[in-house]
């Protein structure tokens, strides 16, 4: 997958994520389902994956052989980086437990499943090479 196919393909899927948030609160009006700062959070995991895959998209063109590496480090870079900013969140913003973890670690997981897809997309097109 080339990265402006990643680019687009990654903004339709962010899209999709926002209209599906956007409309929860109007299937469901008696449920609180986000956290007061949702928003905030939403935009860390996008753009922390954004970041995480243009690494390990470059590591794999730049050396195939090390390319696997360069996925391994980018994803655990993402997962320090956001335990840190839920460190930093929650000793600064009164919050829900419960409601956090499932809006934080849904969005991580949707979004981190997306990144692996594409990742591996480029990975098997370096490997057939």
């Amino acid at each position: 997958m080339s990265l402006p196919r990643f680019i687009l393909y990654y903004f339709l899927y962010t899209l999709l994520l926002i209209g599906i948030i956007v409309a929860l609160p109007y299937i469901f009006p008696t449920v609180n389902l986000f956290i007061s700062k949702f928003w905030v959070v939403f935009g860390f995991i996008a753009g922390i994956t954004f970041i995480a895959y243009i690494v390990a998209y470059l590591g794999i063109k730049r050396n195939p052989e090390v390319g696997v590496m360069a996925m391994m480090a980018s994803i655990a870079v993402k997962m320090l980086f956001s335990m840190a900013f839920v460190l930093i969140y929650v000793l600064k913003t009164p919050v829900s437990s419960l409601l956090f973890v499932l809006d934080f670690f849904s969005l991580y997981f949707l979004f981190s499943g997306f990144e692996i897809y594409a990742l591996l997309c480029n990975l098997r097109h370096s490997i057939k090479k």
